[in-house]
Formats: structure tokens, sequence, C-alpha cells
């Protein structure tokens, strides 16, 4: 008789601060969103930001009737230490009409999930590095980083890299969080700055770049990624809003069905309204999304109530399991 060989499974999810280099791009980003918004609900966005070594660069495509400052703007999230350049014009023609038609903004698959794991309908090991990293922020706010890594649904394995923190000090907090969130830390493997402490941050250490953290912004590792960066984009764009209602679904029905996982995907063509596809994975069953949701771009701008200044909050710790609308 053949044995069957049991396999450990292992999952691992990072978290970053919201001074991560990257994570202050997408968040230059959202807090110019926010601010056409907040003059002008109907803006048009689409605003890139990369930033290193003293310089700022704020590019994209911009139509509305707002004046915004955005060096300004730059500096109230990053300091006024750095130059800040701008490169920013008006939106495509060509895509104004589709997206002035009630199409979408934008094309691709979007994805939409929820699970019975947390409390925040997220992955475990997602919510415990976001969760970690928030923690060990309160005391360093300053870059850094978190992993978790979960053996057959137990803590493995924990690194923790921030700057400013002394090696054995991050360890001792890392050691009490473990022992607050877990039975037991004892077999737990703990790395607290693994290369050694670190001073130099930020800007000042590394390049970042509008949504290079697109894990982190959604579901982890472990779960496919759908269309582009969410931040930057004002919710015409389908890459961000239609995700929004792809989580919505995925909420509603995991509570519905009184289901373990839910897998939503979303397909749409630029400039058409209605998507190419809507499906639903239901503990691994696939049916088509119920009718009654309206998943036109306008429609899901209204479920949501999207055209407001509501998203410089969704760039710092991920954009699902935090509270937003589309959470509940």
């Amino acid at each position: 008789m053949s044995k069957t060989i049991k396999f450990d499974e292992y999952r691992t999810a990072e978290s970053v601060s919201p001074m991560h280099p990257d994570k202050l791009c997408d968040q230059i980003s959202d807090a110019i969103l926010d601010e056409c918004l907040r003059q002008d609900a109907n803006s048009r966005v689409a605003i890139e930001t990369m930033g290193g070594h003293g310089i700022i660069t704020i590019t994209g495509e911009l139509t509305t009737r707002a004046y915004v400052d955005m060096r300004q703007i730059a500096q109230r999230i990053i300091g006024d230490r750095y130059g800040v350049q701008i490169n920013v014009v008006q939106q495509s023609p060509e895509i104004a009409v589709g997206v002035d038609s009630g199409g979408a903004g934008d094309q691709g698959v979007m994805i939409g999930y929820a699970c019975d794991e947390t409390p925040e309908l997220l992955p475990l090991e997602v919510v415990l590095a976001r969760r970690l990293n928030q923690h060990l922020f309160k005391k360093w706010p300053f870059d850094g980083k978190t992993q978790i890594t979960l053996k057959n649904g137990e803590i493995d394995s924990v690194v923790a890299s921030f700057q400013n923190a002394p090696k054995e000090e991050l360890e001792k907090l890392v050691r009490k969080w473990l022992s607050q969130a877990n039975d037991s830390v004892s077999g737990i493997r703990i790395l607290a700055n693994p290369a050694g402490d670190w001073c130099l941050g930020g800007f000042d250490a590394d390049t970042g770049i509008t949504g290079r953290k697109l894990a982190v912004d959604n579901y982890g590792s472990r779960i496919a990624l759908g269309g582009g960066c969410f931040s930057g984009k004002d919710p015409s764009k389908v890459d961000r809003s239609a995700a929004y209602m792809a989580r919505r679904i995925a909420v509603d029905y995991l509570r519905d069905r009184k289901a373990k996982e839910i897998f939503v995907r979303l397909a749409y063509a630029i400039g058409v309204a209605e998507p190419l596809e809507k499906s639903v994975i239901i503990d691994g069953q696939h049916e088509v999304i119920a009718d009654h949701y309206d998943l036109t771009p306008r429609g899901i701008i209204k479920t949501l109530d999207l055209k407001r200044p509501i998203y410089e909050a969704t760039a710092r710790y991920g954009h699902f399991g935090e509270g937003f609308d589309w959470d509940s």
C-alpha cells in the first residue's frame, strides 16, 4: 500500500510602515486625489509619485476645476527638505470620451476576497503582519517592515526590521506582542533587524514609487492580484473602484452563505460600462454574481459613495480590513 505523505503548509505575508518610501508615494498620490475631490467631486485623477534622495517627482493626468498645491501636499507628508518636481497634464480626450459615456476608465481583472480566518475577514498571516507593524510603528514612527510566516496555521517565524530601533529593544517588543497574540512564544523564530541596526531609511535610503506594494495593499501573497494599483486614481478607474466593490460582494457572500472563503472576479473593457465577467467562487463552487448589484462604474461609485476625499487613509496599511465602507 502507498503511504500518504503529509506536507507542512506555510503561509507568509509582509507589511510595511507608512514611512516606507513606496507607501509615502502612495499617500502623496492619494492626498492629491483627496484634495481634488474635496473641491470638485467629478475630478479625473491619475497621479503617480516617485521619490528618493532629495527629489520627489509628481506626474500623471488631471482634469479638474480644483486648484491643488501639489508641492504643499507632498511636503505636508514628507517634510520640506525635499525638492518637488511636478509634470501633470490633462486626461487624454480619447479616454475621457469613454468615461463620459459611463464606461470603465480602465480595463482588466479585479479580485475581491473574504475569508472567515479573522474578524477582519482577511488571511491570518496578513492581519498578524499588519497588526505587528502598527504596534511597532507606535514606538518607532519610521520606515519599517514586518513579516510573519505561519506553519499549519501557527506562527512559525517573525521578521521585524525598523529604522532607529535597537535590535534588542525591537526583539523584546516583538516578544511582548507575540505573548499577547499567541498562546506561547516558545519555538517561534524571531529575526529582529536581521541585517543589523539601521538609521538611514525612507527616501534617504531608497526610492519609492506609487503602486509598488500591491500584495500589501490587497490580500497578501497567497491571493491572486487583479488589476493595477489603487493610489492616485479617482473612482472612474475600475481597477480601484471595482476592486473595492469586489471586496464588498465577497464580504456579503461570506456572511449570507456562511462560507469559509469567497473569491470574486470582475473584468472590464475600457469605455464599456457592464463587466465582461462577474464571477463569485463560494468555497470552491462557481456562480454568477447576483443581478441586484449594479456593477457599472457609475453604479459602483453611487453604491460606495466614492467621490469623497477618503483615500489618503487607504494608502497607509492596506485597502481592505481597516474598517472602510467596502469592508462591511
